[in-house]
C-alpha cells in the first residue's frame, strides 16, 4: 500500500474545504456552541459506530482478517510506546507539573477519530479502513482507561464501565463477529447503518472547523509552551510509531496506517477531559487549536519523509 503524493494532497485539499466550511458556520453563528457539542454527540455514539460496523467486507477473508488483528497488534504497541515516551518527555522534573498532564494526553491521544477516519477512508478504502478499525479499538481502550486516569489518577469503575459500553468498541466487534461468521446483513438494515455511517466524514470535519472559528490566533501563538508541545507531539509521534511497527515486522499497510494517524493532531477530546475532570479546559483547547493549525505544515512533511518513497 503506497501513497500517492498528488493523490494524498487531493485528499487534503477535499478535507480542508470542509473544515472552512466549519469555519465559517461557526463566524456566521449557523453552528453555535450548544448544537456543536449535539453534533460531536452523535458522531461519537451514533455515526462514527455505524461506519466503522460497515468498515469490514461483506465476503470473510483471511487476508482482511489478519489485517484486522495485525492493526489491532501494532495499536497497542503504539499506544504503550507512547505512554511510556510521554512520561519521560513531560515528567515533573522536566515540565514542572504546568500543564504535565495534559500534556501528556495530547502526545498520546490524536484525532484518530475525527480526522482518522476520513483521511483512511478517502485515500485507502477498504484496504486501510480494516486495520484502522483494530487500530480505533487499541485507541479507545487507551483513552477511556489511560486517558481518563491522567485526569483522576485512579482506577474506578465508572472507568472500567465507560470502555465495555463505548459505541466504537462496540461497534467494531460486531462488525468483527459478523465478518468472521460471514453472517449475511438484510439489505435494508445494511443500507440504514451505511447510509447513516456516511454522514461521518463531513460532520466530524465541520465540527473541527466549528473548533477554529473561535479561537484567538494572536493570542494562541504567543504561548510557547503549548507550541512546543504540540511540535513534539506532530514530529516525534509519527517517527517513534513508524520505526517502532518497522522495528517488529509489521506490515505495510498497518506501518502507513498507523503512522499517518499518529501524524494528525491531538484529540478534540482533550478539552472535553479537561472540563470534565478537573484539567485546565481552557489552555487544554488552545492546545488542541495549536495542534490542529501546526499539522497543516507538520503532516504533510512527516507522510513525505516517512510514507512517500
Amino acid at each position: 500500500m503506497e501513497i500517492e503524493l498528488l493523490d494524498f494532497y487531493s485528499r487534503l485539499g477535499t478535507i480542508a474545504l470542509i473544515l472552512v466550511l466549519g469555519y465559517f458556520l461557526g463566524k456566521f453563528k449557523l453552528i453555535d456552541t450548544k448544537t456543536n457539542r449535539s453534533l460531536v454527540n452523535l458522531l461519537l455514539t451514533v455515526f462514527m459506530p455505524a461506519s466503522l460496523f460497515m468498515a469490514f467486507p461483506a465476503t470473510y477473508s483471511a487476508e482482511s482478517s489478519n489485517l484486522f488483528f495485525e492493526g489491532l497488534i501494532g495499536g497497542f504497541a503504539v499506544m504503550f510506546a507512547l505512554i511510556i515516551i510521554s512520561r519521560m518527555i513531560f515528567a515533573k522534573g522536566l515540565y514542572k507539573g504546568e500543564l504535565r498532564f495534559e500534556s501528556q494526553f495530547a502526545f498520546v491521544f490524536n484525532n484518530a477519530t475525527f480526522l482518522g477516519y476520513p483521511i483512511i477512508s478517502s485515500t485507502f478504502g477498504e484496504q486501510g479502513i480494516i486495520p484502522y478499525c483494530g487500530f480505533i479499538i487499541a485507541f479507545n481502550i487507551a483513552l477511556f482507561s489511560y486517558g481518563v486516569y491522567l485526569f483522576e489518577r485512579k482506577m474506578t469503575f465508572k472507568l472500567i464501565k465507560g470502555i465495555v459500553t463505548n459505541p466504537n468498541i462496540i461497534a467494531v466487534l460486531l462488525g468483527v463477529l459478523v465478518f468472521m461468521l460471514n453472517l449475511p446483513v438484510p439489505t435494508f438494515l445494511n443500507d440504514a447503518v451505511k447510509f447513516t455511517g456516511n454522514a461521518t466524514t463531513a460532520l466530524s470535519i465541520i465540527c473541527i472547523g466549528f473548533m477554529l472559528s473561535h479561537a484567538d490566533f494572536r493570542k494562541l501563538f504567543k504561548k510557547w509552551r503549548l507550541i512546543l508541545t504540540a511540535a513534539i507531539q506532530l514530529i516525534l509521534g509519527p517517527l517513534v510509531t513508524y520505526f517502532l511497527l518497522v522495528a517488529l515486522h509489521f506490515s505495510q499497510e498497518v506501518i502507513v496506517v498507523c503512522t499517518l494517524i499518529q501524524a494528525l493532531p491531538t484529540a478534540t477530546s482533550l478539552g472535553l477531559f479537561a472540563a470534565k475532570y478537573g484539567g485546565n479546559d481552557i489552555e487544554a483547547s488552545e492546545l488542541v487549536t495549536i495542534s490542529t493549525i501546526l499539522s497543516i505544515i507538520t503532516m504533510p512533511v512527516m507522510v513525505g519523509i516517512l510514507l512517500i518513497h
